[in-house]
């Protein structure tokens, strides 16, 4: 019998409340620790056709008569257009059609650099550009805003100011032993994903759409594209079966999408619609910089007593407030927390999603701040941790659904352990430390999500649900999970996924929510397929149901008794054994968390200012790991984007005009393999008791949040620099490392006074 209920659903740090209908016989988790299939390596599934070029991504994508579009953009961080001239444009060779800013979402009042201004159609992507050049555009430049403090003080914000307080903050300082106060700032840095941002748009009739597009999100890209032309939802088909990145930037349709489907019918032809490299770094989303002035203030034992943070975000001109005072709130157990942040609305290009916006930055401002804070209580830092580990919810007194943060610590210990040794490799200029960093961040997902698992008279099983794979290997993830169930080989599962039309309703791919959410509804569809197995199996050979199971490709009675699995299905010929599945609800009254733990090894040439990453441990807790070969991908590749953000990339201003200066990769610097570190992977890998039949949370984001605090900690380690601004540049590097020789000096000259 199903129910009706109400849970919660979090992404990204936004919770919902969501109706979810649930049915009464919910499956028992499976015991804790590798299956036969689940909890072991597993190959992607896809690896070959995507290694051969056989994968068909949006960029492959070439219809019969499709025409290619181009966009004009604003060169200006603010503008006006006073005049448009597209005639010689529209008359230009291959020219199709001409769009202006009266389509939406063109504009001529432009608040950004890169923001659409018109766009051409024609028979070649060559003869659209040639073709953009052609339009006569009368601009009025107007002053920018840039300065996100600026923009508090006026009050040009995106949304009201989040205030966040508990327990007396002032009081706290006052019961303090010691006051630690510091500025953090992080920079703007962008996703780069290797696909850009793209999408085929295809008119049949006036009133049904396909999009083929590189997203994160099938069905939200349903939803907005078809509220965008006012059509019923069923109207629009939305095609994603292969996907090369994301990052955050493609949970949306974006204006590249509306722009192709709105050509396609003026045309009465397919438009492709795709960003160039350089259109990426203007137009695609960023993370957001940030200025974090933080307190925080503790007894002599190290016991935290206040934390206080005003956190700006120098957001965009769209977008929202990611949540960067986050982690002060929620990753340690202090009494007294005050945050207050803010979402500057600037003439800059919108941001986006970002591998868990908000925290990344806030852990560095937090996990440095408590760095500084043992120094100064002459604490070991990891200890200083453990003393104010939280036990449950200190926002909301809500216990957790799981937490294993101490089980982190302690198997971080044996490289925390090696900081006398790594301190003792220091050589000449070149000084070696070892730092370490907390993680908390969401991760438990929620419903609705469906699956289908269809059974064929061969015994080839097929999943179906209209999820995305965004290259994170979820697809293969999902055969593991039907074939733990089924009891049959990972080789004879196929996974069908990527097309709205093609398969139930599936979840956004952000969020670290893919898995945790997804994974139950596919396991709840195959078991639905193995019980009518073992109902057909149980007339076929004359014995109960309860004594059968499916081990091994074969159905087992208790008796004694195996048959393979093919001589039932057999039996249906032309039929099939078709499982639903659907995703359950959240626990009641729980907080679902991922929690985690690195440790960094550094060199530093103090005279350069070079910094190397020598090798970094990733200690996480995210539940059941349902492939531990895929999951520790996760995280080399979640390491990896940190080591950019913590060293080399940011996005470049002027800082009069707001022309963005980083328009290209070789000037905006993606870390290569050669700054690639050891990385060390270890997972706690025991499911979470409370949360759905597989006690999985995702792991897409854990890794990037604490890669910077660790390494700039670990920089401290090495040579006693607060570095309180990324990336760490060799000129940011030098900058903190006068400024602890001058610390050094003012504290010799009032000893010898």
């Amino acid at each position: 019998m199903a129910r009706l209920i109400k849970t919660e659903k979090e992404v990204e740090g936004r919770y919902t409340e969501q109706w979810v209908v649930v049915e009464e016989d919910v499956l028992e988790q499976w015991p804790a620790g590798p299956g036969d299939t689940v909890g072991r390596p597993a190959q992607r599934q896809d690896g070959l056709q995507r290694a051969r070029g056989e994968a068909q991504y949006t960029a492959d994508i070439q219809l019969p008569g499709m025409l290619h579009a181009a966009v004009l953009r604003s060169p200006f961080a603010r503008a006006r257009v006073r005049e448009l001239d597209t005639r010689m444009a529209a008359k230009a060779p291959g020219v199709r059609a001409v769009l202006g800013p009266d389509i939406d979402p063109l504009t001529d009042e432009p608040p950004y650099q890169g923001a659409p201004i018109a766009a051409v159609a024609a028979d070649t992507l060559e003869q659209a550009r040639a073709a953009l050049r052609l339009l006569e555009v009368e601009w009025e430049q107007l002053e920018p805003l840039l300065d996100p403090d600026e923009a508090v003080r006026r009050g040009q914000l995106l949304e009201d100011a989040s205030r966040e307080e508990r327990g007396d903050v002032e009081r706290g300082f006052a019961e303090a032993d010691v006051i630690v106060e510091a500025e953090y700032r992080t920079q703007t840095v962008l996703h780069n994903s290797m696909e850009t941002h793209q999408a085929v748009c295809q008119w049949e009739g006036r009133d049904h759409l396909t999009v083929y597009i590189s997203t994160q999100f099938i069905w939200g890209v349903r939803e907005s594209v078809a509220g965008h032309f006012d059509l019923p939802e069923d109207n629009v088909r939305v095609v994603c079966r292969f996907m090369g990145g994301g990052f955050g930037s493609k949970n949306g349709p974006d204006d590249h999408t509306y722009i192709a489907a709105e050509l396609a019918r003026k045309t009465g032809r397919p438009v492709k619609c795709a960003l160039t490299r350089r259109e990426e770094n203007l137009a695609a989303g960023n993370r957001n910089a940030t200025i974090q002035r933080l307190r925080v203030g503790a007894r002599s034992d190290g016991t935290l007593t206040a934390l206080d943070g005003e956190f700006v975000n120098s957001t965009g001109w769209s977008g929202w407030l990611a949540s960067t005072g986050g982690p002060m709130r929620m990753l340690y157990a202090c009494e007294n927390v005050r945050t207050v942040e803010y979402a500057a609305k600037l003439n800059t290009p919108p941001m986006k999603a970002f591998r868990a916006p908000g925290f990344v930055e806030g852990t560095f401002g937090l996990e440095c701040l408590m760095d500084e804070l043992a120094a100064k209580l002459d604490l070991d830092p990891l200890e200083l941790r453990r003393r104010n580990h939280s036990d449950h919810d200190a926002m909301d007194e809500r216990p957790f659904s799981s937490k294993k943060l101490l089980e982190c610590y302690r198997r971080a210990e044996p490289h925390w352990a090696k900081r006398e040794q790594v301190r003792a490799g220091s050589d000449g200029t070149w000084k070696r430390g070892v730092g370490l960093a907390s993680q908390v961040w969401y991760g438990g997902g929620g419903p609705p999500s469906y699956a289908w698992v269809r059974v064929g008279a061969d015994a080839r099983v097929t999943v179906v649900t209209a999820m995305q794979d965004i290259g994170t290997g979820s697809a293969t993830a999902m055969a593991q999970i039907a074939a733990e169930e089924l009891g049959i080989p990972i080789d004879d599962v196929e996974v069908s996924l990527g097309d709205s039309a093609r398969g139930p309703y599936a979840s956004i791919s952000a969020g670290s929510s893919t898995i945790p959410s997804m994974g139950p509804a596919v396991r709840s569809a195959a078991a639905d397929a193995a019980r009518q197995i073992l109902e057909i199996a149980a007339q076929r050979y004359d014995r109960e149901e309860r004594v059968l199971s499916l081990e091994n490709g074969q159905i087992v009675s208790a008796d004694g008794g195996a048959w393979p699995l093919e001589e039932i299905t057999a039996l249906l010929e032309s039929g099939q054994i078709l499982g639903k599945g659907s995703r359950g609800p959240n626990p009641t009254g729980m907080r679902v968390l991922t929690f985690g733990v690195q440790v960094a090894e550094v060199a530093v040439d103090v005279e350069t200012g070079e910094v190397r990453v020598e090798r970094i441990a990733a200690i996480h807790d995210v539940g059941r790991v349902i492939n531990p070969l895929g999951a520790s991908s996760q995280v080399e590749g979640g390491i990896i984007q940190g080591l950019g953000h913590t060293l080399s990339e940011e996005r470049l201003l002027d800082p009069s005009t707001g022309t963005i200066l980083t328009q290209t990769l070789d000037a905006y610097k993606l870390p290569t393999i050669a700054d690639v570190p050891e990385i060390v992977t270890d997972l706690i890998d025991v499911p979470d008791a409370h949360l759905t039949n597989l006690g999985s949370k995702g792991l897409g984001e854990p890794p990037i949040v604490p890669t910077a605090a660790a390494i700039a900690n670990a920089i401290r380690d090495a040579t006693g620099a607060d570095v309180r601004s990324l990336p760490i540049s060799r000129d940011e590097m030098l900058r903190a490392l006068r400024e602890a020789r001058e610390r050094r000096r003012e504290r010799v000259g009032a000893s010898a006074t």
